[in-house]
């Protein structure tokens, strides 16, 4: 019994947290007026934004699932998809800019299919590289888009200068995949150093010479598979299409007519926010929906209801992949 009792246990811990969570959301919102936006809702809106989340998530997963098949090692794509719920679960509802599941990543690859560490690394390196170009791509894109609406004009030299720090660090992953195509290591470069600093600490070594190994792994698979690392590039842009098409979709659903441009716009600020060092964006990402619908000439309200049915949806898949880390994901 105590091994069920443990699992229901942490089932109601992670249903807790969730509603806490939508508690927290829905708090200070005001409720009439997005209860009548959310009210336009019919369940095949509901069902078509829920279809096309799906979609992304299996781009997302595409990406890695290419990755790995590149090195030869053949695995099913479908078990993937619920190693990426669990990994988005562990990166959405921790401190930080949407990371913090990768080595779930590294264990799943590991355990479930008996790759080692160094090459299940390397491929979890690759994938967080791609993730983050494709991000840059659409933060230019999406940078174009605020220049073209004047929220830059409007809002001062202040979120200017914020905005100069934030295109230096995203600079890192095209840099990075130029070194490791060059056949320079930066991460094992930090790792030497480390270790030479704290030689009398041993259970640094062993990480550090994983990844070591990992990134010249990752250097090797840049040079030799240059196919299927555009092919990983590309599934990234479509995924963001994807967000872009359901961020509209749930705007013209709840009766906020934008623009393609001011769509960008919107996921952007949402994207921007989700960096900030708080789980799940706590209180950031509905402040960046207030800013970015007000800014284009709406209510508060639908601000606070593009955040609503954003968290909904997130809690609910995220909800989804602390299940299945909980009970644990088997691939026969």
């Amino acid at each position: 019994m105590k091994p069920k009792l443990r699992t229901w246990l942490t089932r109601a811990f992670w249903l807790g947290l969730l509603g806490g969570l939508l508690y927290w959301a829905l708090r200070f919102a005001p409720l009439n007026e997005i209860w009548a936006s959310l009210r336009r809702l019919q369940l095949w809106q509901i069902g078509l934004l829920l279809v096309l989340n799906l979609g992304v998530i299996a781009c997302m997963t595409m990406r890695w699932w290419i990755i790995v098949r590149a090195g030869k090692a053949s695995l099913p794509f479908i078990p993937l998809m619920g190693y990426r719920l669990s990994v988005f679960a562990l990166s959405y509802f921790t401190p930080g800019p949407q990371v913090g599941g990768e080595p779930l990543q590294v264990v799943y690859l590991q355990r479930n299919h008996g790759l080692t560490y160094a090459r299940a690394t390397a491929a979890v390196i690759m994938d967080k590289l791609l993730e983050f170009l494709g991000n840059i791509l659409f933060l230019a894109l999406g940078l174009i888009a605020i220049f073209r609406l004047g929220w830059l004009s409007s809002s001062g030299l202040q979120l200017t200068g914020s905005l100069i720090p934030l295109a230096a660090i995203l600079l890192w992953p095209p840099t990075h995949i130029a070194l490791l195509y060059n056949e320079r290591y930066p991460l094992s470069g930090l790792a030497r150093a480390v270790k030479s600093r704290l030689p009398a600490v041993p259970w640094i070594h062993t990480p550090a010479r994983l990844l070591i190994v990992a990134e010249r792994m990752a250097g090797t698979f840049t040079r030799r598979h240059i196919g299927a690392l555009l092919a990983s590039l590309g599934v990234s842009l479509l995924a963001w299409a994807g967000m872009v098409t359901e961020y509209w979709l749930m705007a013209s659903f709840t009766g906020i007519s934008i623009s393609p441009w001011q769509s960008v716009a919107g996921l952007t600020s949402m994207q921007i926010a989700f960096m900030a060092p708080l789980p799940a964006g706590l209180g950031v990402v509905e402040a960046s929906q207030v800013f970015a619908l007000t800014a284009m000439g709406f209510s508060t309200a639908a601000g606070l209801t593009m955040s609503l049915l954003m968290r909904g949806r997130d809690i609910l898949f995220g909800g989804v992949g602390l299940l299945l880390a909980s009970n644990g994901i088997s691939v026969k």
